[in-house]
C-alpha cells in the first residue's frame, strides 16, 4: 500500500512536452501533454537577438529546425520563419519556434492546473539579461514571486540560479546534476534534480539528497525500469519525454 500511494504520489513533468510524439517545445507537444495528464511543463529558454524569450534547447536551431545559425544571433523574425517541426518526419511540418509567452499562457489556459519547469539556457552572449527577461515576464503575469505555485525555475549554472534568487527569492529552485556531482549546491536551491543515468550509477545519492531536506526531480525518464527505480528510491518529480505512458506506469505500480 505504501509503494502504491508513493507512486501515485510522484510528479510527471513533461521534457519539452510529448516530445516522443511530436517536436520538442512545439504547441503540440505541450497540449498532447496536457492531454495526457502531466503535472508540468518543462521548457528550455534562450533570448533571441532583439531579446525575444524562446523555447529552444540547442544554442543552434540545426538540430531542430530546416535552418541555420545561433539562436542568439537571430531575430525573433528571422526563427519564426523556420520550420520546427520537419525534423522530426511525416506529419509534424509547419511548427514554428514557440515564444515562452505563449506557452505560458498555454499552461495557464489549461483545464485544471499545470505548472511550468523553466530551464535557463547557458553559457549565452546574453548573460544575466535572459534571467532578467524571464523573471520581468514571469512577473507581469503575477507569477514572480513563487506565491502560485506554478513556476518553478532549474539551471545547470549556479551563477544562473543566484541571477534568478536575486531577482525573484520567491521562485523554487533545482539545481541540475548530469553525469557527475555539481559543486556544492547553492543554499536556496531546495530542489536537486540529478539525471537518470546519475541516479543508476549511484542510487544512494537519492537518500543522500533527501536527508538533507532536498525534493528530488530525475530526468529524463522514459523507460519502464528507471521509472520503478525511481519509486524505489523515493523520487519527487519523474521528467519525462513519454508523459502518458509514465502515468499509466505510476497507476500500475
Amino acid at each position: 500500500m505504501t509503494a502504491i500511494r508513493t507512486a501515485r504520489a510522484v510528479r510527471v513533468v513533461a521534457h519539452r512536452g510529448a516530445s516522443h510524439e511530436h517536436p520538442e517545445h512545439t504547441l503540440a507537444a505541450y497540449r498532447q501533454a496536457v492531454a495526457d495528464g502531466a503535472d508540468a511543463l518543462e521548457c528550455d529558454v534562450r533570448l533571441t537577438a532583439d531579446r525575444r524569450l524562446v523555447c529552444v534547447h540547442d544554442r543552434r536551431v540545426e538540430r531542430t529546425s530546416d535552418g541555420r545559425g545561433a539562436v542568439s544571433a537571430m531575430t525573433y523574425e528571422e526563427l519564426a520563419a523556420l520550420d520546427f517541426g520537419a525534423w522530426k518526419g511525416a506529419g509534424h511540418a509547419g511548427s514554428r519556434v514557440l515564444l515562452f509567452e505563449d506557452l505560458l499562457r498555454e499552461a495557464l489556459a489549461a483545464p485544471r492546473p499545470v505548472g511550468l519547469a523553466v530551464e535557463t539556457k547557458h553559457p549565452t552572449r546574453a548573460g544575466g539579461l535572459l534571467e532578467s527577461e524571464l523573471v520581468r515576464l514571469l512577473a507581469r503575469y503575477g507569477l514572480a514571486d513563487g506565491g502560485s505555485g506554478r513556476v518553478e525555475v532549474m539551471s545547470f549554472s549556479r551563477t544562473a540560479l543566484t541571477r534568478l534568487h536575486r531577482l525573484a527569492p520567491g521562485l523554487p529552485a533545482v539545481y541540475l546534476m548530469e553525469r557527475r556531482l555539481r559543486p556544492p549546491r547553492p543554499p536556496y536551491a531546495t530542489h536537486a534534480g540529478p539525471g537518470i543515468e546519475l541516479v543508476r550509477r549511484d542510487p544512494g545519492l537519492v537518500g543522500r539528497l533527501k536527508a538533507k531536506g532536498l525534493t528530488v526531480r530525475v530526468w529524463t525518464v522514459d523507460q519502464p525500469a528507471d521509472v520503478e527505480l525511481c519509486v524505489r528510491l523515493g523520487v519527487d518529480t519523474l521528467i519525462t519525454n513519454r508523459p502518458r505512458d509514465v502515468r499509466k506506469l505510476l497507476r500500475d505500480l
